[in-house]
Order: structure tokens, then C-alpha cells, then sequence
């Protein structure tokens, strides 16, 4: 059975994993566009920018999450209630306090971000400080601390930035297709076109893929892992169905960033269509309700 502890090792294989594996991707795709142009030169730049895309999402990739979501800092004065919980939580944790910031969303929810726990971070929304009371608040940020302490908010976070590259260089691999004129390399052209498109339809659905997968299943362990902080399941559970029973849209919800959260930012009239479905990377709210009842 999956301790916080072995979960946190399973999460740092998982994050080297993930960046070995999109980075030989995105070698692949250099290499054949050097192949493709005769010039190797392409494949260097490919490989100069993969390590630079890691480097960055390694140490900055929390930073430019932030910047995506419109997050700001957030000070004591204007949340003290939520530093006291945050304060409280993280002694009982032993983890150092995390930087807090402020989603102008009405919308209740949360998450946390950051490579490790010296280095995390906790976005929440107005809509969750205004809404929540004392035990749900404390409920929902000692979810998002387990998420820190079980070290898969550098996975998370590492998702939004590695697979977003990928689509990019899949992205300027069909636009160099294109901008190629000449007769004498027509069939050349074609493939590559060809081989942009298939990159970007298949990004979508491989972003699609890894928050899925990695998503489902740390959402079950931080629900647990965060009631057992708090002691008080209640708390959770009636944090989730406030949650749950929420109709207010998040302007800046993306698919990119949604397995971030402690649920889906997609709701209302966003839920029900075809692409938000594909992009569902949590599981249910009534089957993780129904799960932390059975811990009363």
C-alpha cells in the first residue's frame, strides 16, 4: 500500500522519467528536422533548447505557472485567518511556510506548485477564502501541503511547461513546412507538414494522457494524507461538496494548468463539452467524498 513517504519516491522517479522521456521526444523530432534540411545545426539548436526547457522547468516552471494562472502575492493583512491555518499545518507537517498567492477567481480553489518544499507554493482562490469556513479551509490547504510533502508538485508543475514545448516545436515544425517554396523539395515539404500536423494533434492528446495518469491517483493519497493533518475528515469532505455544488467559472482555466488543481477549474456550461471531458484529469468528487467517509 502507497505511503506518503514511498509516494515521494515513486514522484521523483516519475519526474526524471517524464523528462527523459519528452526530451528523447523532442530529440526525435530534431533529428528529423535536421535529416529533413540537410543541416545538422538543427538538431544542436533542438538539443541546446531541450536542455534548456528542463533547466527551466526544473527551477522556474513553478514561477511561470503563476504567471499563467494571473496569481499574486498574497500578505498577511489581507488573509490572516489563512496564514494562522497555513502556520498551524505546517508545523504539524514539519514542512517550512510556503509562499502564498491570491487568484482573482470566484470560483473556490486551490493549489500548490514549486519544486520542492523548500521552494513551494500555495494558489488559492477568493472564491475559496470567501466561501469556506475555519475546518474547510484547513481541510483544503492541508490537502495541497500533502502535495508538497509527497514531492509530486514538481511533476505537476513540470508537466505544464515540458509538454507545452513539445507542442511548440511540433507547432514551428508545421510552419516550417509550410515557409519551404521550392519545387525541387516538394515531397520533403509534404512530409513535414504532415508530420506537424500528427504533432499537434497528438500533443493535446499526450498532455491529455500524462495528467491523467499522474493526476488520479495522487488526488486520492493528498485527500488522505491531508485529513490525517488535520484529524478531521469532516472538514474535507464538506470542503469538497461546497466545491462540488460550485457553478462559478474560472476565466483562466486551461487545460494545461487543470491537474493542478484540488478539482477541476472547469464548470457550468465549460463542463459538459467534448475537449473539458478530454482534459478531465480528476476524479470524481462524490467517489472522493464518499472514499474520506470511510476514514470517520
Amino acid at each position: 500500500m502507497a505511503t506518503l513517504y514511498s509516494q515521494a519516491e515513486s514522484n521523483v522517479r516519475k519526474t526524471w522519467l517524464l523528462m527523459g522521456g519528452l526530451s528523447f521526444l523532442a530529440l526525435g523530432v530534431g533529428w528529423f528536422l535536421s535529416y529533413l534540411f540537410n543541416s545538422w545545426w538543427l538538431l544542436v539548436i533542438v538539443a541546446f533548447g531541450v536542455g534548456l526547457e528542463n533547466l527551466l522547468a526544473y527551477w522556474r516552471a513553478d514561477k511561470l505557472v503563476i504567471r499563467k494562472v494571473g496569481a499574486i502575492p498574497l500578505s498577511r493583512e489581507k488573509a490572516p485567518e489563512l496564514f494562522r491555518i497555513v502556520e498551524n499545518l505546517c508545523l504539524t507537517a514539519g514542512l517550512p511556510f510556503p509562499q502564498l498567492y491570491l487568484m482573482e477567481e470566484s470560483q473556490p480553489n486551490a493549489f500548490a506548485t514549486g519544486r520542492d518544499k523548500e521552494h513551494a507554493a500555495v494558489v488559492v482562490t477568493r472564491g475559496l477564502l470567501e466561501v469556506m469556513d475555519e475546518n474547510e479551509l484547513s481541510g483544503v490547504i492541508a490537502h495541497e501541503l500533502s502535495h508538497i510533502k509527497s514531492r509530486d508538485i514538481l511533476l505537476g508543475t513540470m508537466v505544464v511547461v515540458l509538454v507545452g514545448a513539445i507542442s511548440s516545436l511540433a507547432y514551428w515544425s508545421f510552419r516550417l513546412g509550410f515557409s519551404r517554396r521550392s519545387r525541387s523539395n516538394r515531397e520533403g515539404n509534404l512530409l513535414l507538414i504532415l508530420v506537424g500536423l500528427v504533432g499537434l494533434v497528438l500533443a493535446p492528446l499526450a498532455a491529455a494522457i500524462i495528467q491523467a495518469a499522474i493526476s488520479r491517483k495522487r488526488e486520492f493519497l493528498a485527500d488522505a494524507s491531508g485529513v490525517l493533518l488535520t484529524r478531521y475528515p469532516e472538514g474535507l469532505i464538506s470542503a469538497l461538496q461546497k466545491i462540488g455544488r460550485s457553478e462559478q467559472l474560472m476565466k483562466k482555466a486551461k487545460p494545461e494548468t487543470a491537474h493542478l488543481f484540488i478539482a477541476s477549474p472547469f464548470r457550468g456550461k465549460n463542463q459538459g463539452s467534448w475537449l473539458t471531458r478530454l482534459f478531465d484529469t480528476h476524479p470524481p468528487l462524490e467517489e472522493r467524498i464518499e472514499k474520506l467517509k470511510m476514514v470517520e
